[in-house]
């Protein structure tokens, strides 16, 4: 076993700040949202071009960043498959870069919890991500927004779809589910990549958590820039892709939900025809 001759404390010290120093000088050009609709559109044709899916603006999904807290956290992190953990919430494009995250808050707390909390949920409420214009399916007739993809976890809005529910399901929904999970694993990969190229995220990290946060952001912010070059103690509330923004508001999908999630599903079932 190779030796630094740096006591564990010391390390303890340096690795957060030098990833702190990661984070705030290669955020702006490795980890961004999109701040065009002329972007998004790009990032959609990639996710038409390469999965099946028109329109979609990315893949979204929560990971548990498992960690040892500290013995004054008691059950605070703990979370449903038995560990302390912390969430990261990320969108992915196309090309398993993530354009979005936002890790921190405590492992007992659901995906799609973590998501109405963001402030990605408050920006796309507020109408402040310079969306593309709604259109039309390929072939079809309505017009429809542009949308994220993501699991059951999380809320059917206008501007996430979600699967249809797994009881009961007919054939047209079950092609819809299919082409929506093929889309929706792109994040699902992103992760294992992540963890394969950081193997510190295959066990649990031994840091207090606001230090395991920002080992995630300068690891995801990494993982951009080798995205982009391979073929396939600090305040953490300033480390948000996006500017802390209000709640969004109830999660009950409205009809104008189902009835998009219904025009993407028959979009899917008129391929077979």
């Amino acid at each position: 076993m190779y030796s630094t001759r740096i006591h564990e404390t010391t390390i303890g010290k340096i690795i957060p700040e030098v990833c702190v120093s990661i984070y705030r000088n290669m955020k702006a050009e490795y980890l961004k949202v999109p701040s065009s609709a002329v972007e998004w559109v790009e990032i959609a044709q990639q996710f038409e071009s390469q999965w099946g899916f028109p329109m979609c603006l990315g893949a979204m999904d929560g990971k548990h960043i498992l960690f040892q807290p500290p013995a004054s956290a008691g059950s605070y992190y703990f979370n449903y498959k038995g560990g302390h953990s912390i969430v990261l919430l990320a969108v992915a494009d196309a090309n398993y870069r993530f354009i979005y995250v936002d890790v921190g808050v405590n492992g007992r707390v659901s995906d799609g919890g973590v998501f109405r909390e963001s402030s990605l949920a408050a920006a796309i409420a507020r109408n402040l991500l310079q969306f593309p214009a709604n259109e039309t399916l390929p072939g079809r007739d309505m017009d429809v927004p542009y949308v994220f993809v993501a699991d059951d976890a999380f809320p059917l809005t206008e501007r996430i779809m979600k699967p249809f529910p797994f009881r009961g399901l007919t054939a047209e929904r079950r092609r819809y589910n299919y082409h929506l999970s093929r889309a929706r694993r792109v994040v699902e990969n992103a992760f294992g990549i992540l963890c394969n190229r950081f193997r510190v995220f295959l066990t649990s990290i031994n840091l207090a958590p606001e230090k395991v946060e920002v080992v995630t952001l300068a690891a995801v912010t990494l993982h951009n820039f080798l995205c982009g070059r391979n073929v396939p103690t600090p305040n953490v509330e300033d480390f948000n892709a996006l500017p802390g923004l209000p709640q969004q508001g109830g999660n009950r999908p409205g009809n104008l939900a189902f009835n998009i999630r219904s025009e993407f599903s028959n979009y899917f079932n008129s391929l077979e025809e």
